[in-house]
């Protein structure tokens, strides 16, 4: 018998990050990944350089001063904080620690697509609670859950929508979810939300049993290829995930560097003014020109094109990259009308803009 994988793996749609390359051109803008245009903090890329000069070392595993970095930032017990190789390993751990054959996720319409990885992976079931107007509906999440549930998971805000829920709704969510479901809070891009009705979920996840928010240092401190990400939340789950994770899971070059970024509150101040100044500007002249536009506290808009097929969002990509910049279809998520665009420099950002308004212009 041939050597043959676990039922339902071969399945899987791999996830694919956002394109780079354009055939033809030699540096295209990219607008696809959501990164921080600004790049890292030079105080991080120092320390990942500093540390880079070592590399016959193990790191340590156990992510100590980056703990500790975070822990006192935030006011909270570095014994419940977990690192991980990106946000996006922690999703795959809670799958491994929480999910069997026949469980079940749950997750807004047009949640991140690593949820739906992570239940398949496990042979468990993803469900999809309807939102409204591309928002996640605390009542309809609360809908799904049945006996089976294992994990709900919510981006707050969510990518690839950019739109947010109240803490208020947090909460409300919470108090009516049963005790053995655990809600994953993923706030990957809650630096960039200015909204004063707005909270992370750190408060709700160190009082819980069942909340567990997660972070990147991905976006707001610009270090994705670094790969660092972080939790928090009840001692069991952190205890949980660090049994079946790897034992040396971050870099030790990542781990300085994300302990300089944490630091480094000038650089993320810096990004989030930035951020706030061109999502502003982005969002307001792409409405002008006749599309539709959805609100966003990210650092990301989320654009409707018409269906007719010259106008097409599909038609838009391809007239972007004829002008050398590169965003995000987001047909994989149901969403074949739009494409979410990225906050670039001012040069791509007015480009985009440009772009669009010759696009729509044309007979």
């Amino acid at each position: 018998m041939p050597v043959t994988p676990l039922p339902g793996i071969l399945d899987i749609a791999p996830y694919k990050g956002g394109e780079a390359v354009i055939a033809g051109i030699e540096r295209p803008w990219k607008l696809s990944s959501n990164e921080n245009p600004l790049g890292c903090s030079p105080l991080a890329q120092h320390a990942y350089q500093t540390a880079a000069k070592d590399l016959a070392t193990y790191p340590d595993g156990d992510h100590a001063k980056l703990r500790e970095a975070i822990a006192q930032l935030y006011g909270l017990d570095r014994h419940r904080i977990m690192c991980g190789n990106g946000s996006d390993e922690i999703f795959q751990l809670l799958g491994r620690a929480f999910l069997d054959q026949g469980d079940e996720v749950v997750q807004s319409e047009h949640g991140f697509l690593v949820y739906r990885l992570t239940a398949q992976q496990a042979g468990a079931v993803c469900i999809s609670a309807p939102e409204t107007h591309l928002t996640a509906n605390v009542d309809a999440l609360l809908a799904c859950v049945t006996a089976k549930t294992k994990l709900l998971f919510l981006a707050n805000p969510n990518n690839p929508t950019g739109t947010y829920l109240p803490y208020a709704q947090i909460k409300r969510l919470h108090a009516d979810l049963p005790e053995h479901v655990l809600l994953v809070l993923d706030a990957a891009y809650s630096e960039y939300v200015l909204s004063n009705d707005y909270a992370s979920g750190l408060e709700l996840a160190g009082e819980a049993n069942n909340v567990l928010m997660t972070r990147t240092f991905s976006k707001i401190h610009g270090l994705a290829a670094a790969r660092v990400g972080w939790c928090y939340g009840p001692q069991i789950v952190i205890d949980a995930l660090n049994r079946v994770r790897g034992p040396f899971n971050v870099s030790a070059p990542g781990l300085a560097a994300a302990e300089a970024a944490i630091l480094d509150h000038a650089f993320c101040n810096q990004s989030i003014a930035f951020n706030s100044q061109w999502l502003d500007w982005m969002s307001r002249h792409i409405a002008e020109i006749g599309l539709d536009v959805v609100p966003s506290v990210g650092n990301f808009i989320l654009v409707k094109f018409p269906s007719q097929s010259s106008k097409s969002a599909s038609m838009a990509d391809s007239f972007l990259r004829s002008r050398g910049v590169i965003v995000r279809p987001v047909r994989a998520y149901g969403l074949d009308d739009y494409l979410r665009i990225s906050i670039g420099l001012e040069t791509p950002n007015r480009l985009v803009v440009s772009s669009l308004e010759e696009f729509m212009g044309q007979p």
